[in-house]
């Protein structure tokens, strides 16, 4: 009976400003991914910081890829996945760079992606919300209704920064957007590619740090504003 190939996995962590807990991440996700037995590389792209996320991320064993400006979370996103499509990689999972999530989890999705089904799996931090605040609640489960409402998706969590891509996925799946909406267009692209997408339950890990880097609810007007332009100026055909 022949063998499946080993899939080769590609760890993207998009990261600006991270440089006090960069460190901590890529050395967490290498230990969990090395005692799987996992084939992969951690690729961490520095999106134009200020301080030494780069120089920490490839001393902790990332290949880091810099961007000389801030692009936003959705430019620096397309960056390390695009270099995973050209490296052949056959799955690739984001993850944020704050230490919001736990490396088993992403490894957990990464095994899931292997077993097929799946095209996009999210990390759904909705699935069981213990730890995180009501205010996060309501404002990522705001999103996904919204993403729901424009874009006929019905996800969970929208805006989870955790993400498992297929090799059709990483092939086929583009965006236009560079901010922080840019997770729920991926999920508009996704749907007009005929990608299969579910989702699987994650925990939310919140400290002092990851809260104060992460986008509030307030920002949830720009993303969707900017989604709805997207989606009025694509209905005229322009």
């Amino acid at each position: 009976m022949r063998q499946e190939p080993k899939p080769r996995i590609c760890y993207v962590i998009p990261a600006y400003n991270e440089a006090s807990v960069i460190g901590d991440v890529v050395t967490g996700l290498n230990g969990i991914a090395t005692k799987l037995g996992q084939e992969f590389e951690i690729v961490v792209v520095d999106d134009g910081s200020k301080d030494a996320t780069a120089i920490t991320a490839q001393d902790a064993g990332a290949h880091v890829i810099r961007h000389i400006l801030n692009s936003g979370s959705g430019g620096a996103t397309a960056t390390g996945l695009s270099y995973a499509q050209q490296n052949g990689f056959t799955i690739a999972a984001t993850l944020d760079a704050d230490g919001q999530h736990a490396p088993d989890d992403v490894t957990k999705g990464v095994i899931l992606m292997a077993k097929g089904g799946a095209d996009l799996l999210i990390g759904s931090r909705l699935m069981n919300t213990d730890g995180m605040s009501k205010v996060k609640v309501l404002g990522n489960r705001g999103l996904s209704f919204v993403t729901y409402l424009i874009f006929g998706i019905n996800i969970t969590d929208s805006q989870s920064g955790m993400r498992i891509f297929s090799r059709k996925a990483l092939e086929q799946l583009k965006w236009r957007t560079a901010g922080y909406e840019f997770c729920s267009e991926m999920l508009w692209r996704a749907k007009q590619q005929r990608l299969i997408i579910k989702e699987y339950p994650i925990k939310a890990i919140y400290t002092d740090y990851s809260k104060s880097k992460g986008q509030n609810n307030w920002n949830a007007f720009n993303i969707i504003k900017s989604l709805l332009q997207r989606r009025i100026l694509e209905a005229f055909g322009e």
